[in-house]
């Protein structure tokens, strides 16, 4: 398995961007949603969506081989994080808001850091990434602990923050799953295609037991929601972030990841005139502080080589 990764360059900086706009909208697309189809369903459709347009994409490239063979151990671990990361967020959307969604589940990066400080060797953290980590922990424990002893946020939001950080943590597993196994080297259309497969395999099931399968109504918000989710964020830019991975160190990609909180706690206040106590906006600062310590000293760290372009 190739462990050559390029540092991040001016390409994967606008590249990231397009991405974390795209991602920090998914959560407002659900809550829009979710008066006509039930969160954990949308979970399910929009995997299936996703893998129904990589087997055509690989399909019509020829590599028909790739929906039979490959790395399938990995490939199932990676399936069933990606499910569990969706079931937290399908049902954490049940409880909290699309802005405090968008800052627990990208708190992913620093999960990731930590797994990839133990695995990998050429991405071991500094003393400064371990201060990014206290960091992005005490903005996490800020902005649970804040406004439950304000007595300003019910039990039940608490409870979805807690499943948005679940998400988080299945979302970095993964990252870390993909970089230490032959997912390494997979094409992005396998690795993304393990991952949507295990989707819907498993969230189906899970909305059908627990009875959020419907009813649906399919009213126009509904069609464009499923649209948005199915093609533009489980087909388009997740085959677009895995094509970096393989290209870039996942330390690097992860310092750009920071704007997603950004764009999903301002487009969750702009559309779903959500409201944002002080204590929380305080402890997503910290988290999003600790996640930009903990990539971009990364970042920093491989200065020289981003501007030749070398590794």
């Amino acid at each position: 398995m190739s462990s050559h990764r390029k540092p991040a360059d001016g390409f994967a900086l606008v590249t990231m961007l397009v991405l974390c706009c795209i991602w920090g909208m998914q959560q407002v697309a659900v809550k829009l949603a979710a008066p006509h189809i039930p969160s954990l369903m949308q979970m399910a459709v929009r995997s299936g969506v996703g893998a129904l347009l990589v087997g055509l994409l690989c399909w019509l490239q020829g590599e028909r081989r790739l929906l039979r063979h490959g790395p399938w151990r990995p490939g199932l671990l990676a399936g069933v994080l990606f499910a569990l990361e969706f079931l937290f967020v399908g049902e954490g959307l049940r409880h909290t808001h699309a802005s405090h969604m968008g800052v627990f589940l990208y708190t992913s990066p620093v999960f990731a850091a930590l797994g990839l400080h133990w695995l990998v060797p050429s991405e071991r953290m500094r003393r400064t990434q371990w201060l990014g980590i206290g960091v992005a922990f005490a903005g996490i424990a800020l902005a649970f602990g804040g406004g439950w002893l304000q007595g300003g946020i019910s039990p039940g939001v608490l409870w979805g923050d807690a499943l948005g950080l679940l998400a988080g943590l299945a979302w970095g597993a993964t990252t870390v799953v993909i970089r230490v196994s032959s997912l390494s080297d997979a094409p992005p259309t396998q690795t993304l295609l393990y991952q949507l497969v295990g989707g819907v395999a498993l969230l189906l099931p899970v909305a059908l037991l627990t009875g959020q399968a419907g009813p649906i109504s399919m009213a126009p918000i509904a069609w464009a929601s499923l649209l948005f989710q199915g093609v533009i964020v489980c087909f388009a830019s997740y085959l677009t972030w895995f094509w970096l991975l393989r290209r870039y160190l996942a330390s690097n990609l992860s310092v750009f990841s920071f704007m997603t909180p950004l764009f999903g706690v301002s487009a969750g206040i702009l559309v779903l005139n959500e409201h944002a106590d002080g204590f929380f906006a305080v402890g997503a600062v910290l988290v999003l502080t600790g996640i930009l310590i903990v990539s971009g000293s990364s970042l920093l760290r491989h200065a020289p080589a981003l501007k030749t372009g070398t590794t």
